[in-house]
């Protein structure tokens, strides 16, 4: 298959006026309300490819955002990588050294490897472990449904349904090649408190991408209770967001082969009608669909061993 190619609709905003913020960690600012309430974070560049985060942080800047309870605190993640990016090639700025998003274990945090990701994750934990609810801003290798992930805790999923949008929501474990952040601590926790979702808000580069990413974050913070309506109001999308359904995860496939190829032209969220329906092959391995109605979520071409390559899901409701 050859890889589609998306035009780049997002200008990446510059972000340097972020960088001293007022917590002592680079491109962190915290804002408190003085008031009881809950710390609630913003995390945007995650990935630095990823532009639409740093977008709906900038417009939270720049319309003078300040909670109304507890602490509110914007985050860009891997500044190291976003200030590669290069439109002319776009997803090469993903990571400098390892994906940021797999390293959130004590194993890897506390382990002996240095990388440029690593070191901000030992910078970050400290801050996020002060967190009771954060919102992890990504997009998409492909221009599918934007989506929110949820974990597996109950609290995730009520969390994300009190949000209202996306209209996806898709809960599940994470990937063997690395715990996210969604995943860290006490925001997995069964027995926790502390709650996180992860939006994915379109195509990395597509316009909507941005606009879904700044919905989505001030959805997020009037669940929190972090901010007034009076403030979100004039910017949400006046449009009843559609009913929205859940997706929970059963299987994901790891690559363990050398080459893994597709049966078709997957892009995310198709619906397999028949269990069985052979989708790729791992090398000589055939990967089938384990039941009726399986949903393909965010099929990967960025394809190495022990890498996530797909996850199949059933609609719950």
């Amino acid at each position: 298959m050859t890889e589609p190619a998306y035009r780049i609709e997002l200008k990446p905003p510059d972000i340097t006026a972020y960088r001293s913020g007022n917590t002592g960690i680079d491109f962190v600012t915290t804002f408190d309300s003085g008031k009881s309430g809950p710390h609630v974070l913003v995390n945007a560049l995650t990935h630095g490819n990823e532009l639409c985060g740093a977008i709906a942080l900038d417009f939270l800047f720049r319309q003078g955002v300040r909670p109304a309870r507890g602490q509110l605190t914007l985050c860009f993640a891997n500044v190291a990588a976003y200030q590669c990016f290069d439109p002319s090639r776009p997803g090469a700025s993903r990571f400098v050294d390892e994906d940021f998003n797999r390293v959130w274990s004590p194993q890897v945090l506390d382990g002996p490897r240095n990388t440029v990701e690593l070191a901000r994750a030992r910078v970050l934990r400290p801050l996020y472990d002060t967190v009771d609810l954060l919102l992890d801003l990504h997009s998409m290798q492909h221009a599918t449904p934007p989506l929110v992930l949820c974990g597996v805790t109950g609290r995730g999923r009520r969390l994300a349904q009190t949000v209202g949008v996306p209209q996806w929501i898709v809960s599940d474990s994470g990937h063997a090649s690395g715990r996210r952040l969604l995943d860290y601590a006490g925001f997995a926790d069964p027995a926790g408190v502390k709650t996180a979702l992860l939006a994915e808000c379109g195509q990395h580069w597509e316009y909507q991408a941005a606009v879904v990413a700044i919905d989505v974050t001030l959805r997020f913070l009037l669940a929190a209770g972090a901010i007034d309506p009076e403030f979100a109001a004039p910017h949400l999308n006046l449009e009843p967001p559609p009913d929205q359904k859940v997706i929970e995860i059963t299987d994901a496939i790891t690559m363990k082969g050398n080459n893994l190829v597709y049966e078709a032209d997957y892009f995310g969220m198709e619906i397999i009608e028949r269990r069985g329906t052979l989708i790729a092959r791992d090398d000589d391995t055939e990967i089938r669909t384990p039941y009726d109605n399986c949903v393909l979520i965010m099929p990967s071409r960025r394809l190495r061993r022990g890498q996530t390559a797909v996850r199949l899901g059933r609609i719950v409701s």
